[in-house]
């Protein structure tokens, strides 16, 4: 029976605690994993790192943080046990790019700013793919990522060829568009099909405006998403206070509960 380590402090630790859950001895479950059937997880402690951030937690970030490293270091000892890779390559990786993209840090290289940092982040970056061609091509984005920060992500790299809204009010005149688009089908009793197309449409339309504001859509979809499930938790309270059902009240009932709790929302900042 494998013993747990006694520093568990030390990132060695967590790869020897790794190694024997995928051991002889370990847990059946770690054991059948490989890097496909682990992908839906990776995503998932990514987005739980983002609401505890969101949160202003701090345990909660470091207990988030602490299952997406768990993660890493998963895919690092399946590809150790199959040959391909282990952990220090993960890291000799990351290093060796985090060095070569930062000439401003660790060379000679002298920037302005901000702007201009992530200016050579793209050089440095597109250099990389042109010296690999076995690598995805420059304007590829990860299909893996949410459809809103792919929405997002693929309005980045299109603005670099030149395809793109130039102001803001383009945008929204576009989101406009697509908006009397959705309720051309829906006065017209389209089908779902095509009310799912124009609603795709409008979604596309409002990441890019965002994008346009320098705002995150996902990230702000999150913060809407929150102050929305805490309304509606404060909406149930006050049913509770007055001994009433949710269920039984009326739309304008409801509606006067949700505008008592965005008030006192707005009276707490």
């Amino acid at each position: 029976m494998p013993k747990p380590p006694e520093n568990l402090r030390d990132f060695s630790s967590l790869v020897k605690v790794v190694e024997n859950l995928r051991g002889p001895d370990g847990c059946p479950w770690d054991k059948e994993q490989t890097h496909r059937s682990l992908t839906p997880y990776a995503l998932e402690e990514a987005c739980e790192l983002a609401e505890a951030i969101e949160s202003g937690d701090s345990s909660e970030m470091v207990s988030e943080l602490g299952d997406l490293l768990l993660q890493v270091v998963l895919h690092a000892e399946i590809a150790r046990q199959e040959g391909v890779a282990s952990i220090e390559d993960v890291v000799e990786s990351i290093n060796q790019k985090m060095i070569r993209r930062h000439p401003h840090v660790f060379s000679n290289t002298e920037v302005s700013g901000s702007d201009e940092v992530l200016k050579n982040w793209d050089q440095i970056k597109a250099q990389e793919k042109a010296a690999n061609p076995l690598r995805d091509g420059e304007f590829e984005v990860p299909r893996s990522l949410p459809a809103l920060s792919r929405s997002y992500k693929i309005g980045k790299k299109t603005k670099k060829t030149g395809f793109d809204w130039q102001e803001p009010t383009e945008v929204f005149a576009k989101l406009t568009e697509e908006y009397g688009e959705v309720k051309e089908v829906l006065d017209n009793n389209g089908s779902q099909e095509e009310l799912e197309h124009e609603i795709g449409d409008l979604l596309f339309a409002t990441a890019q405006l965002a994008r346009h504001l320098n705002i995150d859509p996902e990230q702000a979809l999150r913060a809407t998403n929150q102050r929305f499930e805490k309304r509606y938790a404060k909406m149930l309270d006050y049913c509770d206070q007055a001994q009433k059902s949710f269920l039984s009240l009326s739309t304008d009932e409801k509606e006067e509960l949700w505008n008592r709790a965005k008030k006192e929302e707005t009276d707490l900042v």
